[in-house]
């Protein structure tokens, strides 16, 4: 198990406290857990890309994010876990551009058969409705945190001097760096 090191660990509670944050405010405009969901925290599931050290970091974002959620504990275990297996899944992908596509996927095949689920309360005609409303809105929302914002964070922090001995040496080859 790779150990971290005190300025990975800074990091990644950053991350949670931002993750939370983002999610509180967006949470103001009905956008944390709306019937279209653009969590704004999930711009920054592409972060453990540049960072791995932040994926924890993101898992307890979320956690604490869910705590909030209409849909009680089952949210804060799937929707917890779905943020995990993206994050840890983003810094495993080789290139910048597929970075946004785990979370997408991951909130897409975990939390539409919950939500549905949870409005339906039952295998039926209502439950199939709501499952394939929820999975587009999921897809569409993810899409927008995940690859317009988070495309922003990964041409972006590069730039930044701070940042830039942080990131492992083969991925500063993100376009505009």
């Amino acid at each position: 198990m790779k150990r971290f090191n005190t300025r990975q660990i800074t990091m990644s509670a950053m991350v949670a406290a931002l993750y939370f944050v983002l999610c509180y405010f967006g949470n103001i405009f009905q956008l944390t857990f709306g019937p279209v969901q653009v969590r704004l925290g999930e711009a920054l599931t592409v972060l453990p890309f540049l960072f791995p050290a932040t994926a924890p970091g993101l898992a307890l974002g979320c956690l604490l994010t869910n705590i909030l959620s209409p849909y009680g504990p089952i949210d804060m275990v799937v929707g917890t876990l779905a943020t995990a297996i993206a994050a840890f899944w983003s810094a495993k992908m080789p290139r910048w551009y597929l970075a946004g596509l785990p979370p997408i996927v991951m909130n897409a095949l975990l939390l539409p058969p919950m939500w549905a689920w949870a409005e339906a309360g039952a295998l039926n005609g209502a439950f199939w409705a709501a499952y394939s409303f929820n999975l587009w809105t999921f897809v569409v929302g993810e899409a927008v945190a995940c690859y317009v914002l988070g495309t922003i964070l990964l041409k972006a922090l590069p730039r930044v001097s701070f940042f830039r001995s942080m990131i492992p040496e083969g991925r500063l080859s993100t376009p505009g760096v």
